[in-house]
């Protein structure tokens, strides 16, 4: 089995945050959210959605899609973990 991605919210807090020695609270205030909404990031509960990867990405002069791709990946390896078993492959010739 291939290793769990991070999630990009610890990414976030681990590469950015705490080498700037920024607090949930100042991050929230520049990143224009609540700290609420921060903290559930940085501590993995929420996803990223498209809307704070943009706000990570403007404030971080990173691209919004190297963000969303992160959590593309977790959110993909999360659902192979529940794969249905029940998934019936369609005839090859049906198009």
């Amino acid at each position: 089995m291939i290793r769990k991605p991070t999630h990009p919210g610890i990414v976030f807090y681990e590469d950015v945050m705490k080498p700037l020695n920024i607090n949930v609270t100042e991050g929230a205030k520049k990143l224009g959210v609540t700290r609420k909404a921060l903290s559930e990031f940085i501590n993995g509960r929420t996803a990223l959605s498209p809307e704070m990867a943009l706000r990570i990405s403007k404030a971080t002069n990173t691209s919004v899609e190297s963000w969303m791709n992160m959590q593309q990946k977790l959110t993909i390896y999360n659902a192979r973990l529940h794969e249905p078993k029940n998934v019936k492959a369609f005839p090859r010739n049906a198009v």
